[in-house]
């Protein structure tokens, strides 16, 4: 026994003066052009896939990806975070990702054989030593539209329907310069027609300064916008909120829902409030006065986007402006059938009325 624990001592110290050569002797060859031993590659990917598998949420929290506007807002957040390492449908990638180690593989290669739940968790939690960032914000919703895109490359999405996604709008004469990166988001008027995307013309400067800040700086939490703000400069961000602010409001909603009793009891719940929530319309409009410049106008928002927020708001994962405390407490107490009617209603009022 003496002898199998002195062995085993002499193993540990060679193990651990081998391992101290190797840290800080630059034993170790961390070249990417030598690649790993053989069989390391099968080790890390076998490694990654079951990972994945064993950490992916419920396939219970996948929701309807085929919903409007999913696919159209992850292909335009993907052209401009993703695109430059994976390529797009079609696109061959460049050289730099190609002599990378481990490679990223191209976006039609990358997706096989992957459920939309485990995507979802790739998406969020990146992959370390490898070059695939996390998901840059906490809340992580607006993954969906990523990971709808993804499905819809899964399925065999060609090169021109990938290119009409993502289409850059051409800056109108007089325009910021950075207009037609938002833009192939927001429209060059603010309106994009996408309901997953808020309307700008209906807003005031003052609002559109502040949000487009708390995104840059991650104090208003969201994982396409924050990427999409701290691309520019701050100076570009108060020429696009002061080139989005003076747009004329298109008076046509977005979206109406068609339940005259939903809209209705929105109505009421809006403008009159309850003992627990207060009156919407004396912040958010309409016709709400000047003092309420700081605060985002509702009426012909889009119903799909006035319903995330409204949730989001519920379950305290929105923040950004000087102000969010307010709308933490007013909305803390609004149920599901509050927050349908609330949205109903506002989605179908007229922005002239603003």
């Amino acid at each position: 026994m003496r002898r199998v624990l002195q062995t085993l001592a002499v193993l540990a110290v060679l193990g651990i003066l081998g391992g101290a050569a190797v840290v800080f002797g630059g034993l170790y060859n961390v070249s990417a052009r030598a690649g790993h031993f053989p069989g390391v590659p099968f080790i890390l990917h076998t490694t990654f896939n079951n990972s994945v598998k064993l950490r992916a949420p419920s396939e219970s929290t996948v929701p309807d990806l085929s919903a409007d506007g999913m696919v159209a807002l992850g292909a335009k957040h993907f052209d401009g975070g993703c695109k430059v390492c994976h390529a797009a449908p079609g696109q061959e990638r460049w050289a730099i990702p190609t002599v990378m180690v481990p490679h990223p593989p191209h976006i039609t290669e990358a997706v096989q054989d992957w459920h939309p739940n485990e995507l979802h968790w790739i998406v969020d939690e990146g992959v370390k030593m490898s070059g695939m960032p996390y998901w840059p914000a906490t809340r992580t919703d607006d993954i969906w539209p990523v990971v709808a895109f993804l499905n819809a490359v899964q399925a065999g999405m060609d090169a021109k329907t990938y290119a009409d996604l993502t289409l850059h709008p051409v800056r109108p004469d007089g325009a910021p310069d950075a207009l037609p990166y938002c833009a192939m988001c927001h429209n060059t008027d603010g309106r994009s027609g996408n309901p997953l995307i808020p309307r700008l013309d209906i807003q005031p400067q003052a609002y559109l300064e502040q949000t487009l800040l708390a995104y840059a700086d991650g104090t208003r939490d969201s994982g396409i916008m924050h990427v999409a703000a701290s691309r520019v400069t701050e100076a570009d961000l108060m020429e696009l909120a002061a080139w989005f602010g003076s747009q004329d409001a298109d008076p046509v909603a977005m979206s109406v829902v068609d339940d005259r009793d939903l809209i209705d009891r929105g109505g009421v719940l809006a403008v009159q409030g309850t003992q627990d929530v207060p009156a919407c319309t004396s912040c958010h409009g309409p016709k709400s006065g000047l003092r309420a410049a700081g605060f985002p106008r509702l009426a012909g928002q889009s119903v799909v986007y006035l319903k995330d927020q409204l949730h989001l708001w519920r379950a305290g994962m929105r923040g950004g402006g000087p102000k969010a405390n307010l709308m933490r407490k007013a909305a803390q107490d609004l149920t599901d059938a509050d927050i349908a009617a609330l949205s109903a209603w506002y989605a179908a009022q007229s922005a002239a009325d603003q």
